[in-house]
């Protein structure tokens, strides 16, 4: 089954019995949701999700420029100037959850550039991806990578094992090998991250 040209699939929630509900996806279904667009200038769209049950619910709001709140603290000290006082001339999207919390932005100040997003696939996450059929793998798959989906572009890959992988494994065992010799990947490498 394919999703809907526009619109989104909705969540084909689950309880497991641990007080949160979680998406299912199968073989012949998965949620997806609406193409992501960019907003407009001044504007933002936010995407929450709940342990209730709510997936990647969006909504949109709006900046407040050169909004005054006086005696307003930065709760996560962004583009704070010194004694913890919001700027002035920054703009401040006002969230009512909680009702005192404030995010100011300082569009003149630059520190990174966002690559992208994504997760990883560790040992374990290859396994299960495995175990599944191979509908059950694409839709998997194009729910993180896929416009359909929340269009993952990155995934870490860790060397070796972790501590979610089913043994230990390195890929230089032998000791004193310098030159690397006897380097060499493993069966996990070859079946689940190359």
């Amino acid at each position: 089954i394919s999703p809907p040209a526009s619109g989104s699939w909705p969540c084909d929630a689950k309880d497991f019995g641990h007080g949160s509900l979680v998406c299912t996806c199968s073989a012949t279904y998965c949620d997806t949701l609406d193409p992501v667009v960019l907003p407009a200038l001044g504007t933002y769209v936010k995407y929450a999700s709940s342990k209730a049950g709510k997936r990647l619910e969006r909504s949109e709001g709006s900046f407040q420029h050169n909004a005054k709140t006086p005696g307003t603290h930065c709760s996560w000290m962004l583009a704070c100037t010194p004694g913890n006082r919001v700027h002035p001339y920054t703009a401040v999207v006002m969230m009512f959850v909680p009702a005192d919390f404030h995010l100011t932005l300082d569009m003149a100040q630059r520190y990174q550039k966002v690559k992208g997003f994504g997760g990883s696939v560790t040992d374990s996450a290859a396994i299960n991806i495995q175990s599944l059929s191979k509908d059950a793998q694409n839709h998997l798959l194009r729910s993180y990578f896929s416009e359909e989906g929340i269009e993952y572009n990155l995934v870490r890959v860790p060397m070796a094992s972790t501590d979610f992988s089913v043994r230990l494994y390195t890929y230089a065992d032998t000791e004193g090998d310098f030159e690397l010799k006897h380097f060499n990947l493993t069966e996990e490498d070859m079946q689940m991250k190359v």
